[in-house]
């Protein structure tokens, strides 16, 4: 009997793995071809900004450029200064990344780790803030800062961030709450204040959702358009989303050129995503809907 039972076992365990190597075999040609569709955007980006005009205007396309033109990607950094827009976007995103993670992580402590009255609701209202579209809050956000004369400065665009994002008090909460308690317990009998336990026992276990937190705020803020479209207008302030409109402007038949000011935009992107994304998909695995 016991043979039968074994003999049926081994059957019903090669069967799972016939058709799991059925599945991947499957599964695999198909998120390579979704890669290779995805990645045809970025690919036509770089080789038109190695083509020369007459190039990109060839009917039918040319995928490669017959002798690719390095000389555009000095050009398009002539004809702009793309390097003080980098410069920048690159001040206000390290205010913002410093400053959303400081106050994301702190709010996120005192609801995760402390005990209060009304710690519950007042969580659930900080929710409630997502539900409110920028559109709506737009308006009357100029209005105060025109009225304080911040505008066409960096502070609209930067001190925001100081008080913090509902998405990221969330997900830092969520993954403090897995975090065991019993640590915090014993550092309590040590003697430590509940600023000694954030600073020195929740932030260092917790250094991969602080860096998704750090690399969400960092892509949206060296994205972002709409923001220093509304308060900046002094050309020497201007970030990479609104100099490169500018340069295309200065440039409105060099496809080439504005390609190569593309490229080199979006390339800091994928440097810091390959540098980090081991800590990013951690981050994310992480972070649990605990509680």
């Amino acid at each position: 009997m016991g043979t039968v039972t074994m003999h049926v076992r081994g059957k019903r365990m090669i069967g799972k793995r016939a058709r799991r190597a059925i599945t991947l075999s499957m599964l695999y040609p198909l998120l390579v071809a979704l890669s290779l569709l995805f990645l045809f955007p970025l690919f036509w980006m770089v080789s038109t900004s190695l083509k020369t005009n007459p190039e990109v205007a060839t009917m039918p396309p040319t995928w490669l450029p017959a002798v690719p033109q390095w000389a555009n990607y000095p050009g398009a950094l002539n004809y702009a200064p793309l390097l003080k827009f980098a410069r920048n976007t690159l001040l206000i995103c390290a205010c913002n990344v410093l400053g959303v993670t400081l106050s994301c992580s702190l709010v996120a402590y005192g609801f995760s780790r402390l005990k209060w009255p009304g710690r519950d609701a007042l969580f659930i209202m900080v929710l409630a803030t997502m539900m409110i579209p920028g559109q709506v809050t737009m308006i009357p956000v100029y209005i105060i800062f025109s009225k304080i004369n911040w505008v066409n400065t960096f502070y609209p665009l930067t001190v925001p961030s100081i008080f913090g994002s509902a998405f990221f008090i969330f997900l830092l909460r969520q993954f403090f709450m897995t975090i065991p308690f019993e640590i915090s317990e014993a550092a309590i009998i040590d003697g430590a204040s509940e600023l000694g336990i954030y600073s020195r026992i929740i932030l260092p276990l917790a250094k991969p959702a602080l860096a998704t937190v750090a690399l969400f705020t960092f892509l949206g803020n060296w994205n972002d358009f709409l923001g220093p479209l509304i308060y900046l207008s002094d050309p020497e302030k201007y970030t990479l989303s609104i100099g490169l409109r500018f340069f295309q402007t200065l440039t409105y038949s060099e496809f080439p050129m504005q390609m190569a000011a593309a490229t080199m935009m979006t390339l800091p992107i994928i440097i810091l995503f390959f540098l980090t994304q081991r800590t990013f998909i951690q981050g994310i695995a992480m972070t649990g809907l605990k509680g």
